[in-house]
Formats: structure tokens, sequence, C-alpha cells
């Protein structure tokens, strides 16, 4: 597994070795940022591998020291869009690349560093398994600059309360936070995520494929059974709605992204809400 690949113009890099795809977000300079071009390159890659039966494990991971920070709100296509509708077809497009992930029909582990936020933090709850440096930091920050989860899949990982204060403040954890969570499986060193992860890989690769699959189905049945399905495409109509809101703070935080840049206004934002809890 490959997880600081050099900087190229692919969103997206795959790579194949011993059973075990590797798709890695490939925009180490954005901190991973998802933008249309990484929905259209992931979608793609989760294609190749489901569709190669000389793959066992697909592995998600970010180039470089972060997972991702989230969608790519500087440039984002929901926030330059007119109208909810216009919205809602961005954001439904981000929305169905996170639950083709969650219905992949083989074993997907997440190899997760630094800054794992929003829609990466998304994707990561997609994955089957979660493998975490000791420096990762997670987090569904979109409330604080009047946005909200695409893909609302927390509260059938982490139950209400605790969803409720993740999404209602904003704030981040740390990984051993998000372990006692149980939310990720394993926290390891900064420098052991690859063998860390190859280790976990490597105990789940001699099933037969056609036993992981089946295994798989049942555990997402199992979730959907509960209404996963439907509670994602509820949130998602509201999103749409939620992300046109027209608010004085949301107006000031995009002002300031194109007078002085988004790292100033991520600045802003967070000064508003003071310390962590």
């Amino acid at each position: 597994m490959e997880t600081d690949l050099p900087v190229t113009d692919e969103a997206v890099r795959t790579t194949i070795d011993d059973q075990v795809a590797t798709i890695t977000i490939n925009r180490p300079r954005k901190l991973n940022a998802i933008n249309g071009a990484v929905i259209s390159a992931m979608s793609e890659a989760l294609d190749r591998v489901e569709a190669d039966d000389d793959v066992r494990v697909v592995v998600i991971t970010g180039a470089g020291k972060n997972f991702s920070a989230g969608y790519d709100i500087a440039n984002s296509s929901v926030v330059a869009s007119e109208d909810s509708a216009q919205a809602h077809r961005f954001l439904s497009a981000e929305a169905a690349l996170t639950m083709k992930l969650w219905a992949l029909n083989k074993p997907t582990i997440a190899a997760v560093d630094g800054w794992c936020l929003a829609g990466g933090f998304d994707t990561v709850l997609a994955c089957d398994m979660v493998v975490a440096t000791e420096r990762a930091q997670f987090g569904m920050p979109e409330i604080r600059y009047g946005s909200g989860p695409v893909t609302l899949l927390l509260p059938y990982m982490l139950g209400h309360k605790l969803s409720n204060e993740i999404f209602f403040t904003g704030d981040s954890f740390p990984a051993e936070r998000a372990l006692q969570l149980g939310l990720v499986n394993r926290v390891v060193p900064d420098d052991a995520l690859e063998s860390s992860v190859q280790a976990l890989a490597d105990k789940v690769k001699p099933t037969p494929l056609p036993i992981l699959k089946f295994t798989k189905l049942g555990l997402l049945r199992a979730y959907e059974s509960m209404g996963l399905r439907q509670g994602v495409q509820a949130n998602l109509d509201l999103s749409a709605i939620l992300n046109k809101a027209i608010t004085e703070e949301g107006a000031e935080f995009f002002r300031i992204v194109q007078a002085e840049g988004l790292g100033a206004a991520l600045k802003w934002r967070d000064a508003r809400y003071g310390a962590k809890l």
C-alpha cells in the first residue's frame, strides 16, 4: 500500500498488489479535498476493483499526511449553484459515491492519517474496517459554515446522543476517542499505518471471495433493515435545502474565502465556536 504517492494530475490513483487494491485520493496539496474529479475517478476505481476477481480486499486512503478534509468547499458546485434543485443534483453524486463504497461487494479498510473530516469522514464510515494513526483527527464541521452532512451514516454507527453532539458542535476529536466510540478498529503509531493495514488485509484475504461477498452482504442487510438507506435518502433531500439556506454567517464565511482564502475563512469560522468541549 502506498500512502505517500507523488503528486500527479490524477485525482485518484489505484494500485493492486497480492489481492489487495489500494485506492488513494491524490490531492495532498488540498488535504485531499473531494471535488468532482475525485468523485468521478473514485467511482470508476470502485467499479474496476469490484469487477476484478483477483482483488479480495480494498484499501481506501489519502496521499500525503491526511486522509481527506472533506468536500472542496472553496470550489464547490453546491455553493455556486443557484437553487436547491441544482444543489440536490451535486449532493446526490456525492452521496451516491459514498453508498457505492458502502455496498462494495468486497471488504474495505480505511487507512486514516491526519485530518478526516466531513465528506472524508463519511467515506471512512462507509468502509468496513478502519485503521488510524495516533495523529488522526475526525469530525463533522459542516454546521460551522452553514452546511450539513450529505450521507447520514454516523447515527447508525454511533447512536443518537453522541451523533447529535458531533453534528451540532462541529468539534473534531482524536483517533483514541474514535477508538473508544467504536468508529475505528485500531490506532497505530504514525509510521506504522501501512504495515498495520497490510497485516489486517492479510488476515482477511485468505477467505474465498464468495464467502467474503456473502458475509458482507449479510452485514449490510442487517444495517439496511434498520432503515439506513431510507435515512440517507431522506437526509440528502434535506441537505439540498440546508445548503441553500441564506444566513449572515454563511455569507461572511464565503466572502472571506473569496477575499482571503479558505484558511482565513476556517480560522474565522472556528474562532466563533471557542474551545472544544
